[in-house]
């Protein structure tokens, strides 16, 4: 059975820090890429960041320069390094798997709550 399952979520003061996990299990085959995503009240889910197979990463123009995401193959775990916190980074914040082979597969963990004061 496929299980993503997010940590590390809090309440923090605007211009702090987190660090956010997801541990993996069950995935079989062979997987494109890795990601977070948030999804804000009244707000569409959006890519925060993703990191493919071989390293290459990807990062939305808002958390650029403060997030920085990186994955252990050997343990299945993807992390999101949150730094300079805003308000606006306010969301739940949801694991992504995009599995390619042997068929196409998204796979979504069940999120995590970041809450940034001002």
């Amino acid at each position: 059975q496929v299980q993503l399952v997010e940590s590390g979520g809090d309440l923090v003061q605007a211009g702090g820090s987190l660090r956010l996990s997801c541990a993996a299990s069950g995935i079989i085959g062979v997987i494109n890429a890795m990601g977070w995503y948030r999804q804000a009240p009244g707000k569409q889910r959006e890519l925060v960041a993703s990191i493919t197979t071989n390293g290459r990463t990807n990062y939305a123009d808002s958390v650029k320069g403060r997030f920085t995401i990186s994955r252990d193959n050997a343990k299945s775990t993807l992390f999101l390094e949150m730094n300079s916190l805003k308000p606006e980074d306010t969301a739940v914040y949801y694991c992504n798997i995009d599995r390619l082979y042997p068929s196409r597969q998204i796979y979504w963990g069940q999120g995590t709550q970041v809450t940034v004061s001002s």
